[in-house]
């Protein structure tokens, strides 16, 4: 009999955390519900047929150290899931909220990724997938220090991947678009912008959460065995539409 794996998610209490924790749940994974808020991450596991609840805070490697311990096993997959925003115009971006965005978004996954790889390279392997997003390829109007963290995901998912991988660890991240899920979820309420937004995309639709879960669960598992180090897309192909938004004559 195979053994279960077990799997990570943090920001897991809801939006895209919770939905692949979800679909991690239902692929067979011991999960562990990771996020600061305690009573949604308890809520969750209750869904679960084989969850645990992990509060805890990303930014806070104390904290981090203690949910690990308490999960008591050397996770086989980390998803770096939490985030926030703060959007507006950057001029009137205040340093206090930069700091946040930068510190939840970026230190936060150095800080999970650091104390779980180092259990990882005890047994010689591990997969983490980082949470990025299209705007950490390509900036847009209004989103303060979340283009800078996403970007620095980026980057810093190639960093772990070059220096983690004589270890058997393999990092790569996820770069979701037009996501009817999570964050982004507000936006789309407005139906003017759901049209716009969904009109720009080559597909035609939006994206929703499983979407980004099925990937990040492809990426976690041995059929991705060699790829390492990259950061894919999950936008319809959006990124690379900007020229057919003109015309050709």
């Amino acid at each position: 009999m195979a053994r279960m794996k077990n799997i990570i998610v943090t920001g897991a209490a809801n939006g895209l955390g919770s939905a692949i924790a979800i679909a991690a749940d239902l692929a067979g994974y011991r999960v562990g519900v990771l996020d600061l808020d305690q009573e949604q991450c308890d809520e969750l596991v209750k869904k679960l047929k084989n969850g645990m609840s992990l509060p805890a805070d990303v930014t806070d490697p104390n904290s981090i150290d203690r949910a690990l311990e308490r999960f008591a096993e050397v996770p086989d997959v980390l998803v770096n899931n939490a985030g926030i925003l703060r959007t507006g115009p950057l001029i009137d971006h205040n340093l206090a909220d930069f700091k946040k965005v930068m510190d939840i978004n970026l230190n936060g996954v150095f800080i999970v990724s650091k104390a779980a790889a180092r259990m990882m390279m005890t047994k010689k392997g591990g997969a983490i997938v980082n949470m990025s997003s299209i705007n950490g390829i390509h900036p847009s109007l209004n989103c303060g220090a979340y283009v800078a963290a996403k970007a620095g995901v980026i980057g810093l998912t190639q960093q772990m991947s070059i220096e983690w991988g004589d270890y058997g660890i393999r990092v790569n991240a996820v770069a979701p678009g037009f996501i009817d899920a999570g964050m982004s979820a507000p936006f789309f309420e407005n139906e003017k912008v759901r049209k716009q937004r969904a009109d720009a995309v080559p597909l035609g639709v939006l994206g929703e959460a499983n979407d980004v879960a099925d990937c990040v669960l492809f990426l976690a598992s041995d059929k991705a065995r060699y790829i390492n180090g990259h950061t894919i897309p999950i936008d319809g192909g959006v990124i690379n539409s900007v020229l057919r938004q003109l015309p050709r004559e």
